[in-house]
């Protein structure tokens, strides 16, 4: 997946959910973002604090390039993929997604399944590229094409 560099804000290029914590990434136009919950209908929704997480595609691109094949965007596990930008990392840190409002948990850790999903060598290539951890401050609807502002 290779987009062009971002000529305004960083945006949300695509959504990814999974009903169960083994099973596949389906990818979905939209989203409703449930405050305090996660995202409806993914395997997080319910839990207390791994909302969303977030990855960009800047750093798939680099992941890419280190194991010389494509990283499709699914298959990271990742709910949500932004076109640029450098997504928070500090605990605490908020960020915005057209009218949601997220808030830093911590950095994503390359999960063992990327090595099954990717091959070898997967999760070596997104080790600090793996995005971040959010939780939801409010409820709203997330789709692709919505602005992000990452200031914090």
């Amino acid at each position: 997946m290779h987009l062009d560099p971002p000529t305004g804000p960083p945006t949300v290029v695509s959504i990814h959910v999974a009903k169960g914590r083994r099973l596949p990434t389906r990818s979905v136009p939209r989203v409703e973002a449930e405050a305090g919950a996660g995202l409806v209908g993914d395997r997080y929704h319910g839990s207390r604090h791994r909302h969303v997480t977030i990855q960009s595609v800047p750093d798939l691109e680099a992941a890419a390039a280190d194991l010389g094949r494509p990283v499709e965007p699914g298959l990271t596990r990742r709910n949500l993929t932004i076109s640029g930008g450098t997504i928070p990392t500090r605990p605490g840190d908020r960020i915005t997604i057209g009218d949601v409002e997220l808030e830093v948990v911590r950095i994503a850790a390359p999960c063992r399944l990327l090595d099954d999903n990717l091959g070898p060598g997967a999760a070596r290539a997104l080790h600090a590229r793996a995005g971040t951890v959010f939780r939801l401050l409010t409820s709203g609807t997330i789709s692709v094409g919505d602005e992000v502002d990452l200031a914090p």
